[in-house]
């Protein structure tokens, strides 16, 4: 009896010492509540290094290639070090995109309508945040079912409607819509501000009114001092947004589907790269023997050149970019 209850005590204080260990690697694996396992850890970052490394993969093809020169790219052991930086291909591609003049209208493009998406969608948002009227509801779904509707579906009706009333071949083709709050993609920033305003206490806005402030003034003193955030975050998306659009550009400001007009020329820097080939033989016609025949080098130099102005912006502002889309709530959250 007494070896029996002995051995039942050693099985016991085993399964315990097991159980023990078990609980021991799987907390050092995968954490508690209080603290990170390195097995999740590892994990994560495995993780995130792979989806990093799909986002920066073309980034540092295209920074890689940019300088390399002729032979480089005929020569099959250089893949990503080329033999010598080769500044020419950034200069040639420079001259062929006539860069200041393009990157002085994409500006204008692209910043003048994101500043009047900025006053009218935060006016939209807040009116749908803070007030209750009849057809609130239906609006709102028209706000939404116009943004997932194409803009291709009703380009070549508005094209029409723009021509029209001549907005074509200027930048007021951007500027006008904006103003009346449909600009390129308005309707995810009026949503943002909608979200964003509905956070803020209604004591706030309560406490302006007794102290005598009207709707404009408990706007501009209450409201879109603390929606930093959220303007923020629509002015990166607006602006990214106009500086990407090619096709909308090239057919509505730039005007390349339309005669020949008197007036300003507008372009911009990615409808400069969408025309890369034939602006380069254009500017090297011009140039002569000064510039090369136009080879992979120079295209991905020209890229570069359309996407570092936003490269700049995105890496002063990504910290707080981060931060305002974690407290702009449109993560779900």
């Amino acid at each position: 009896m007494k070896n029996v209850i002995e051995e039942n005590t050693h099985h016991n204080s085993s399964l315990l010492k097991r159980e023990q260990i078990k609980y021991k690697v799987k907390r050092f694996l995968w954490g508690s509540k209080d603290k990170q396992g390195v097995g999740k850890q590892i994990f994560v970052y495995v993780l995130l290094i792979a989806i990093g490394f799909i986002y920066l993969y073309p980034v540092l093809y295209m920074i890689s290639k940019s300088f390399m020169d002729l032979n480089d790219l005929l020569d099959s052991s250089i893949n990503w070090i080329p033999s010598k930086l080769n500044i020419s291909n950034y200069k040639q591609a420079f001259k062929a995109m006539n860069y200041w003049k393009t990157f002085k209208d994409s500006i204008l493009i692209a910043g003048i309508p994101t500043l009047i998406n900025l006053v009218v969608c935060a006016l939209v948002g807040y009116g749908f945040a803070r007030y209750e009227f009849k057809g609130k509801k239906l609006l709102l779904g028209l706000l939404i079912f116009s943004f997932i509707l194409p803009p291709q579906a009703t380009m070549m009706p508005t094209y029409v409607f723009y021509t029209k009333i001549g907005l074509v071949n200027s930048i007021k083709a951007f500027i006008v819509p904006a103003i009346l709050g449909q600009g390129l993609k308005s309707q995810i920033y009026i949503l943002i501000f909608f979200q964003f305003f509905r956070q803020i206490p209604q004591v706030l806005i309560e406490a302006a009114k007794i102290d005598g402030a009207g709707h404009l003034k408990s706007f501009f003193k209450i409201a879109v001092p603390s929606a930093a955030p959220a303007i923020l975050v629509v002015f990166l998306f607006s602006i990214v947004w106009y500086w990407n659009e090619s096709y909308l550009t090239q057919l509505y400001v730039v005007g390349a589907f339309t005669s020949k007009t008197v007036g300003y020329h507008w372009s911009s820097l990615i409808v400069a790269l969408k025309n890369f080939d034939s602006s380069y033989a254009d500017a090297r016609a011009v140039a002569g023997s000064g510039m090369a025949d136009i080879n992979e080098s120079i295209k991905m130099a020209g890229t570069m050149l359309s996407i570092l102005p936003l490269l700049i912006m995105y890496l002063i502002l990504q910290r707080r970019f981060v931060e305002s889309i974690d407290r702009t709530g449109i993560t779900g959250e």
